[in-house]
């Protein structure tokens, strides 16, 4: 009987399907009040053994910058892609997210023939995966290969927002990656928003400031 690691099993049956080329995404930042949100593609080795590869929830961020350059250095390709704040307004997050991550598959060098989709969406109003693909709920806790690309979302989103916040220091974005904490809304209250939030998600906020 064939053995195959718990974590690269939709992979083996991916590729007995006929499928040569298996890519991996996720997204991250699909939350906070600030900042992109971000999506990783990752087409990995067959059978490649990262220690702690994990959903990037679930790995402590000193593992989580050294997983990201494992993967960048192992994989057989990677990308990393983002959608702008002034973009998530202009449409919704899901469409946004959707788009990331197609972005980020349309930018593999290695070209995949499927896809492995975090969660259970695969379509907003305004974007749609056009890869071959299916969705796999929970699958950065399931598939290597979406793992991989949640801690290369996770982690290119991270640094994203601890450069905004050498830009507006006044947010404190490096500690909560702009995410709805007590301290990011008190900054909130004290400076109002800055040109790299979310309007679209501070309407509640807006109005209970007016009211």
């Amino acid at each position: 009987m064939h053995k195959t690691l718990p974590m690269w099993e939709l992979e083996r049956i991916s590729h007995e399907k006929g499928f040569a080329v298996v890519c991996g995404c996720d997204e991250a930042g699909a939350g906070p009040l600030a900042g992109p949100v971000y999506a990783g593609a990752v087409v990995l080795p067959e059978g490649l053994e990262l220690p702690y590869l994990n959903d990037s929830k679930k790995v402590t961020p000193k593992r989580r910058d050294l997983l990201f350059s494992q993967i960048q250095e192992q994989a057989v390709d990677w990308a990393v892609a983002f959608v702008t704040a002034g973009e998530i307004d202009a449409t919704d997050i899901l469409s946004a997210r959707i788009k990331a991550m197609q972005l980020a598959i349309d930018a593999l060098a290695v070209q995949p023939d499927y896809a492995l989709i975090d969660g259970n969406r695969d379509r907003g109003q305004s974007f749609a995966i056009t890869t071959p693909h299916e969705t796999v709920v929970g699958g950065d806790g399931r598939s290597a290969s979406i793992a991989a690309a949640s801690i290369l979302a996770k982690v290119s989103r991270d640094r994203y927002m601890e450069e905004m916040a050498e830009k507006y220091p006044q947010y404190c974005f490096d500690q909560h990656k702009g995410y709805g904490t007590k301290l990011h809304y008190a900054m909130l209250a004290q400076y109002g928003p800055s040109p790299i939030h979310r309007m679209s998600f501070l309407k509640k906020w807006e109005a209970g400031r007016r009211g």
